[in-house]
């Protein structure tokens, strides 16, 4: 497979991913939806990840694809509604259309971005990196980076959202009276 049909798998596996675990006004938190998405992301990443680099302006550029990530996974979480179920008093989350435009708008962008360095903008990129010594692998990993981020931001915080919850109020066929 070509580096762009890579990051079209990568790009439409995320989005995929995350879109079909949370839109909607009534999704359940529980084990699975947490790991549901970081395990798509986990399976698929793998396959196209070279060997990060550890130093130099490639290590920049894969480190501003966590610092991206980071804040997009920041944007996201604050777009998703994590409350108490009414009926089960179990943690559930409500998301829309303001989620989903944040995630088809970032996706789209790493999606143009390689369509462009592929296709726009082959020669410029070229003359980018080599002078500034940063290699494809490394523009690649960084969008990588990225994208792991913001779905591992994004899972941690609906994680930890749902586990700062107060306690469920107590129903009244919960409460136990005792008799003298």
């Amino acid at each position: 497979m070509s580096p762009l049909t890579d990051a079209m798998i990568i790009n439409g596996a995320v989005l995929f991913a995350t879109l079909e675990s949370d839109l909607g006004p009534h999704r359940k938190i529980g084990l699975v939806r947490i790991l549901r998405t970081p395990l798509v992301v986990a399976a698929v990443i793998p396959l196209f990840l070279d060997r990060p680099v550890t130093h130099g302006n490639g290590l920049l550029v894969e480190l501003a694809g966590l610092a991206a990530g980071l804040l997009g996974g920041l944007v996201v979480t604050t777009l998703m509604r994590v409350y108490r179920s009414p009926k089960t008093g179990k943690p559930v989350s409500a998301a829309g259309l303001p989620y989903a435009m944040v995630w088809i708008l970032v996706v789209g962008a790493r999606a143009a971005f390689s369509v462009g360095a592929t296709d726009w903008f082959p020669a410029q990129l070229a003359q980018w990196a080599a002078a500034h010594q940063v290699t494809g692998a490394a523009i690649t990993d960084g969008l990588i980076f990225m994208a792991l981020t913001m779905v591992l931001v994004r899972t941690a915080g609906l994680a930890a959202r749902a586990a700062r919850l107060p306690a469920p109020p107590a129903r009244r066929g919960d409460l136990v009276r005792f008799s003298t």
